[in-house]
């Protein structure tokens, strides 16, 4: 989306991409993207924008919120217009379904605002608009490895990448760069993320001294197949799939009576976890819980859910038309990163300064839309309003920037980085660090979290960044290295692990997705405010602050009806 309006501004554009770009995780997301369309029942943008800031826990910025709830409307409106497939209804009308959190008048009742295409939405989201790329002649270097952002005297001037199919690295000059790379789910040992998402640019902004934003909030899916962490999509439960305990009870009535099984994901995953520890889980590790669906009419479940029902027959070998199919939380989406403005620019510290011509949108992103907890649905709407957005001013920017000059040695950081990797002699191996960070991480910085665990952590942490130093290469092919690649992916992990755990360490209270068993209460006063993390030396994080930004919505709010 950013590439596209980046197009439309009459600016020349690339797109430099790890992957294919079809291969691009934007198409694992199943559920949908809400819009306050109205198409099934009478929904309002503010609605949207309140459910958004409540689910977020009162740390979502609400000024993000409200562009957000507007624009959506009309990007929903833009995709179906380019040809995306949308589900119909026999109106012919967009159709939208219930999904977690998503209500109608601040909170009575749930509402249908989930706009998709059975349960493939992000695969025709991505699919669409790689389209309108291809069309408005955006060029494409594909399998290029970003490596480095070229920062200097405030301005970002390019990137450094390293092409996998020869080993070359490559330096890209720009008048503005837009960063759109994704998350960092595979820090954790169940995941619903890709191999590729390690948060590699995440990392890279942190290295350079520059903040990244709330990286303590992170989402558990409630419902990934168990053991594999694959995403079982809210649209499940909003068509009407039920999650029982080893009983059969339909247990979110007693942790949320009104919405039950389409609470926010932060309440139903703390829910699941309960009902494992109290001894009601399912399986033979008795560590999962059980999705029900088997009461839905089968052309339901064929049609409307097909993509979840291949994956459960394909690797549980269960049929959700007749079988249980066990499940448990996955994590999912990181609320935190770069932190941006409303118009995607990065921030370059607790001020609000700015990096000149960077900008960024998607999950690397924080505008805090999110806040402490993402409304399910949301993450597509954010890449298609903000990628917009990001597209509309770098290209502004850039039509009356000059080219800035490259520093001289502008890659040397990047070679320095790939020879230290590969040239070092020493006996460790970047798979078992990786299997031990992300076993680490669930254990000590998961779902439930407390003040020992954490700073186990801090210092499991600084034990494999010292035994990540001497991580040997044994594959010295310059094709498609995948050895080399893993490794240099591994120390963006790590980096990103260390500014999450110092983040959460550091806040003392429960919030949304952070959830602390020494610290139960939310607390405003103190706490009603963003953290930004700056890399240190040996591992220490520096903590600063940036302000909420209010509209009027708090936690005491009490909404009036309004008449239309």
């Amino acid at each position: 989306m950013a590439a596209l309006y980046a197009a439309k501004g009459d600016v020349s554009v690339a797109v430099i991409s790890k992957l294919y770009p079809t291969r691009s995780h934007t198409g694992a997301a199943q559920g949908g993207v809400g819009a306050a369309l109205g198409n099934i029942a009478e929904d309002h943008w503010e609605w949207h924008m309140f459910d958004t800031i409540k689910g977020g826990d009162y740390l979502t910025d609400q000024d993000a919120a409200e562009v957000f709830s507007k624009d959506v409307i009309e990007a929903v409106y833009e995709l179906e217009h380019m040809g995306l497939p949308f589900s119909r209804t026999p109106e012919g009308k967009i159709a939208q379904r219930k999904f977690g959190g998503h209500t109608r008048e601040f909170g009575k009742a749930a509402v249908e605002r989930s706009c998709y295409a059975k349960d493939r939405t992000g695969h025709m989201i991505l699919q669409t608009l790689y389209q309108q790329n291809v069309k408005a002649g955006t060029t494409f270097f594909n399998e290029f490895h970003v490596l480095d952002l070229i920062i200097e005297n405030g301005r970002c001037c390019g990137v450094v990448a390293y092409e996998l199919a020869t080993g070359e690295i490559h330096t890209f000059q720009a008048k503005s760069v837009i960063l759109a790379s994704g998350g960092y789910g595979r820090i954790f040992k169940i995941t619903s993320n890709a191999l590729t998402l390690s948060g590699d640019l995440m990392s890279i902004y942190y290295r350079k001294g520059l903040p990244l934003e709330d990286m303590e909030f992170y989402q558990f899916h409630p419902t990934g197949l168990t053991k594999l962490g694959i995403l079982i999509t809210e649209g499940v439960r909003g068509e009407g799939g039920i999650l029982r305990n080893k009983d059969g009870e339909r247990f979110m009535e007693r942790y949320a009576p009104t919405i039950k099984d389409l609470a926010p994901r932060d309440m139903v995953s703390r829910a699941i976890i309960t009902e494992i520890r109290e001894g009601r889980g399912v399986g033979p590790d008795k560590d999962a819980i059980y999705i029900d669906l088997t009461h839905l009419p089968k052309d339901v479940i064929e049609t409307k859910l097909s993509e979840i029902t291949d994956l459960s027959r394909t690797y549980l070998g269960l049929d959700p038309v007749t079988d249980l199919v066990p499940i448990q939380p996955t994590a999912h989406y990181a609320m935190g990163g770069i932190p941006t403005t409303i118009d995607a620019e990065c921030i370059a510290n607790d001020q609000g300064d700015l990096v000149e011509g960077l900008y960024a949108a998607g999950e690397v992103a924080c505008v805090s839309l999110h806040g402490a907890n993402r409304l399910g649905t949301n993450s597509l709407g954010d890449l298609i309003v903000f990628g917009r957005r990001a597209g509309m001013f770098a290209s502004k920017y850039a039509k009356t920037a000059d080219m800035p000059d490259m520093p001289e040695g502008a890659d040397l950081y990047s070679r320095e980085l790939v020879a230290r990797v590969k040239d070092n002699g020493g006996s460790e191996n970047a798979a078992r660090i990786r299997k031990e960070l992300q076993a680490t991480m669930m254990d000590n910085v998961g779902i439930f979290r407390n003040g020992p665990d954490m700073q186990k952590q801090v210092d499991i942490l600084k034990d494999l960044r010292a035994r990540y130093n001497q991580v040997s290469v044994s594959d010295p092919s310059t094709r498609y290295n995948s050895e080399l690649i893993e490794t240099l992916e591994l120390g963006f992990m790590l980096d990103c692990a260390e500014a999450m755990t110092a983040s959460a360490l550091n806040r003392t209270e429960s919030r949304g997705a952070h959830d602390r068993e020494d610290f139960h209460a939310r607390n405003d006063e103190q706490w009603l405010k963003h953290t930004m993390a700056y890399k240190g030396e040996n591992g220490e994080v520096r903590i600063g602050y940036k302000p909420v930004a209010l509209k009027g919505y708090t936690r005491a709010f009490e909404p009036k009806p309004r008449v239309y």
